[in-house]
């Protein structure tokens, strides 16, 4: 499923216009980019949390050449599902 097609399912299933379903999609996503952004996790009970996981920098190496390159620190976005998520998967 893409997010055109999230968007359909969305106003189907709640019974909204495409373009209402769109912009409720694209104000979780924002709210959910802005916490994560600050720092912040995103807890769905029953669905999962997002979080943003610090990456250390390190040492890497330059596949072609075998030379080592040095990585700098990041955040990752990072998604961990919840019970119910993975109760309805399995």
């Amino acid at each position: 499923m893409n997010k055109g097609e999230l968007i359909e399912a969305v106003a189907e299933a709640a019974n909204l216009s495409k373009s209402d379903a769109n912009d409720a999609v694209e104000s979780v996503l924002e709210c959910i980019t802005k916490s994560l952004q600050k720092g912040d996790n995103v807890t769905l009970v029953g669905f999962g949390t997002f979080s943003v996981k610090r990456r250390a920098a390190r040492t890497g190496r330059n596949p072609r050449t075998g030379e080592p390159l040095q990585i700098k620190a990041s955040n990752a976005p990072g998604f961990k599902a919840g019970k119910g998520l993975k109760d309805a998967v399995n």
